[in-house]
């Protein structure tokens, strides 16, 4: 008996370039400020061995790129989830790598890095403003999924927040500023919704809230059809550069998609 067996074909070791178009605000010798679209995975992983963000580096900066990060991940100081937009910083060089890298491994508490999102929540947290503090850790129950656990196990997390705007009807939905201090997988969104305020269109954390999608009314509904995805834009990013020292700021207004839904929500208040 024969016996035909299907042989995939195989999967280069090193991420190959792919030219994309990247909305970089800065740039220099040793480092690349990239403003992130939802949907971009950072870096090559299982089921996303192409169109990542790396792939597009590759075809941008050449050999250039920081090494440190190691052959799938050339570069990256930090990520963004695939569905998070917004700002990350990416090391050219081993030297910038290294100094930016403790800057994050600070988590800002020098002063020198600066990270801020903003997130479209339900609901309205109380107090308005104030800070959350858990651990966290890889859920026992869904591996996909972080979650928040006792003291003592995972790892730290703290983020501060403040409500920006109450752009929806009632009270439904806030704006909210998030604030990092540390920058655990998925934080924020497991942080809000763990005070019972996940975010708009976040399907791993607030499946329970879709039945409120109802009482936004037809156009901000439409809107958070089209966002598919979590409301979240990483919306500020400030360090220190790692060669001149000098102090670089950027910020990002909300994407299309975001701008969209506020302003269909804010429209519905009125």
């Amino acid at each position: 008996m024969r016996i035909e067996v299907a042989v995939p074909e195989p999967i280069p070791a090193e991420p190959q370039p792919e030219a994309m178009d990247l909305v970089i605000p800065y740039e220099d010798d040793q480092l690349v400020v990239i403003d992130k679209p939802a949907g971009l995975v950072v870096h090559p992983g299982a089921g996303h061995e192409t169109g990542t963000l790396v792939n597009a580096l590759v075809a941008h900066c050449g050999a250039s790129l920081s090494g440190i990060g190691g052959v799938r991940r050339p570069g990256i100081v930090h990520r963004l989830d695939k569905d998070t937009s917004g700002l990350l910083v990416v090391a050219k060089t081993d030297r910038a790598h290294q100094r930016l890298s403790a800057q994050f491994a600070d988590h800002g508490r020098s002063g020198d890095l600066e990270r801020a999102y903003l997130a479209l929540v339900w609901g309205v947290p109380e107090p308005r403003s104030s800070t959350i503090t858990t651990n966290l850790a890889r859920s026992q129950k869904n591996r996909e999924k972080i979650a928040v656990v006792r003291e003592g196990e995972g790892r730290h997390a703290v983020t501060h927040y403040r409500v920006e705007a109450l752009p929806g009807p009632d009270g439904l939905v806030a704006l909210v500023r998030c604030v990092l201090e540390t920058g655990r997988t998925h934080q924020i969104r497991v942080h809000l919704s763990h005070r019972g305020h996940p975010l708009l269109g976040d399907d791993t954390y607030g499946s329970a809230m879709k039945t409120k999608a109802v009482k936004l009314g037809q156009e901000a509904q439409g809107a958070l059809t089209a966002l598919g995805r979590q409301a979240l834009h990483a919306t500020l990013l400030g360090f220190r550069h790692p060669g001149t020292g000098e102090r670089l700021h950027f910020e990002s207004p909300l994407p299309p998609d975001m701008a969209a839904l506020l302003d269909a929500l804010s429209q519905n208040s009125r």
